[in-house]
């Protein structure tokens, strides 16, 4: 599965657009990782334990919108984006979208 989060894939022509597919996942905060957070403040620097639940959350959307994009048969997800969004106290959505397509190479 080729992904990108160019509208074009080069190398490759597009020959079919099947829609728009997504993954998302919904993470809480982890009452360690709050505390270990809290004292980081104080003295300030990376939240590692936050960047690591960040791309936790990145790989899997990312996985459940390519899952969905060969459901369709494609072989390709172009124009990928990320948001992220919080729905309720203490935990926040990480949603990923793109276009499915069938692309071959020229």
């Amino acid at each position: 599965m080729i992904i990108t989060n160019t509208e074009t894939i080069a190398g490759y022509e597009i020959s079919e657009v099947l829609g728009i597919v997504q993954g998302n996942t919904v993470r809480a905060k982890h009452a360690g990782r709050d505390i270990a957070a809290g004292l980081k403040n104080l003295v300030g620097g990376e939240l590692k334990g936050y960047t690591e639940l960040l791309t936790e959350s990145r790989r899997e959307a990312l996985e459940r919108m390519m899952a969905q994009a060969q459901q369709l048969g494609a072989n390709a997800v172009v124009n990928i984006r990320f948001t992220t969004s919080a729905v309720t106290s203490g935990a926040a959505e990480m949603y990923a979208y793109g276009t499915a397509v069938v692309a071959d190479p020229v």
